[in-house]
């Protein structure tokens, strides 16, 4: 019986086509395109399922209307889990918060950093010490030392501007990003 295979560098036996691989590259490149679509089919759920659900976009940013809150009055609101002061300050409180000079800050902020609109200050409602939330909203809340906000857990002291004053905390209150969409209402984040 005569051997078929062809040796390297002869001629193929009459008859027969030479191979040029086109096949197998064919069949190669049909499996590799299979096998890509396979796993993209099992890992796309798993990708998907790493979006952010509809609850936590809708905490993403918060509308408030300012119309409500009385000058000198406050509320808090949540946002992204946290809850942010919104003060309607009174002219005096504003006075006092830009009188105070930087050197007596334990973090040096000026008042017009802080706010937008002069009498509206908005800020994260947590301490900047261990994370309590300091009294100051309601109107029989203890205030501080400066009529702004005090923390009882460890004493810290805020003024108007939410400036830290005096206490363990070593930085201001947190002011989120925020935009006036009219001259009563706001959007944070």
């Amino acid at each position: 019986m005569a051997d078929l295979a062809t040796p390297p560098g002869s001629a193929p036996p009459a008859g027969t086509a030479p191979d040029t691989g086109g096949r197998r590259d064919f069949l190669t490149l049909a499996t590799t395109a299979f096998a890509a679509v396979g796993v993209g089919a099992v890992v796309w759920p798993f990708i998907a399922s790493m979006n952010p659900s509809a609850d936590v976009l809708a905490l993403a940013s918060t509308e408030v209307d300012l119309a409500p809150v009385p000058l000198g009055q406050a509320i808090t609101v949540m946002w992204r889990g946290k809850p942010v002061f919104i003060r309607h300050r009174t002219p005096e409180n504003v006075a006092a918060a830009r009188a105070t000079p930087l050197s007596q800050l334990i973090d040096p902020a000026t008042d017009e950093s802080r706010v937008q609109k002069d009498e509206w200050l908005v800020v994260i409602g947590v301490c900047t010490h261990l994370g309590c939330v300091p009294l100051g909203q309601k109107p029989t809340d203890q205030r501080g030392e400066y009529d702004g906000w005090f923390c009882p857990c460890h004493g810290s002291h805020y003024d108007p501007s939410g400036r830290v004053r005096k206490g363990p905390a070593p930085l201001n209150l947190a002011v989120p990003s925020y935009t006036f969409m009219t001259d009563t209402k706001i959007r944070i984040g």
